[in-house]
């Protein structure tokens, strides 16, 4: 194999969709989702050169330091990880493309209530055509004028993005990475995911005259069983948001178990 390749684009004042993703999969070379170890600093160093080369320069040489000073700007969650939303704010992308993870839905509610309207076979998943419609729906909201191709730019951008299994759909936690981090209520739940077998023996404990659906204060108890079983804290405030996000699925106030089931259970096998 050759040497390792320089990353792309990075000297760009303005990256457009794809330049984008070709920088994010220059640097997450296994893939996981995220920027971390070796990848991070690889992706720092070549950051610093290419600014260097671009006439910007910092104050200090230090480069652990600089890495620290970087990584408490743009690591929102302080996980001490690089993902995808948050390297859309470093680099300097477009700005539509950057209103798809910005979200005009403010709130993980808002981000609920939209999957509902999209994901119009209530199969889990959004298709492509489904996301396009979802995606021109976000730019319409923060009026933003864009043509048809940069719409297919963004669609198809966003699938090879999240479309972790490559079946040309995203499932609900693949699409939610798309929200800020810090409103991104399905990556706590991230170490809590369920097997079908948990998901259903709990689903029947409070689904209690098996109508197939439980109201919200069944989901309060549910959601803080869940978070005593896995011993996660909880204030009662991000409870009652959660909360909220969740019964946006819902059907007139009937959260029925397909539609807890996406948040709750692992995805689908690969």
């Amino acid at each position: 194999m050759a040497g390792p390749q320089q990353a792309p684009h990075l000297h760009l004042a303005e990256l457009t969709a794809s330049q984008f993703l070709d920088v994010w999969r220059h640097f997450d070379a296994d893939g996981n989702g995220y920027i971390e170890g070796k990848e991070l600093e690889n992706f720092f160093q070549e950051l610093e050169s290419a600014r260097k080369g671009a006439g910007v320069d910092s104050k200090n040489d230090n480069l652990g330091d600089k890495m620290k000073e970087f990584m408490h700007k743009y690591d929102k969650n302080a996980d001490g990880k690089i993902e995808m939303a948050e390297l859309a704010q470093i680099l300097p992308t477009e700005e539509n493309f950057l209103l798809c993870f910005r979200q005009h839905v403010g709130s993980s509610s808002e981000f609920m209530e939209a999957w509902r309207r999209y994901d119009t076979d209530r199969s889990g998943y959004i298709e492509a055509n489904e996301l396009k419609g979802f995606l021109s729906d976000l730019l319409k909201k923060a009026n933003r004028p864009y043509d048809e191709p940069k719409l297919q730019e963004y669609t198809q951008t966003i699938l090879r993005m999240f479309d972790m299994n490559g079946d040309g759909k995203l499932g609900l936690s693949e699409m939610s990475r798309l929200l800020p981090v810090q409103e991104n209520f399905l990556l706590k739940f991230q170490g809590m995911k369920l097997s079908s077998e948990e998901f259903n023996a709990i689903f029947a404990f409070y689904d209690k005259d098996g109508s197939g659906f439980i109201d919200e204060n069944e989901l309060d108890a549910l959601l803080k069983d869940l978070y005593e079983k896995n011993k996660k804290e909880m204030n009662i405030q991000q409870l009652t948001n959660y909360r909220k996000s969740i019964m946006n699925l819902s059907d007139g106030g009937k959260l029925y178990r397909k539609e807890l089931e996406i948040v709750l259970c692992n995805e689908p096998p690969m």
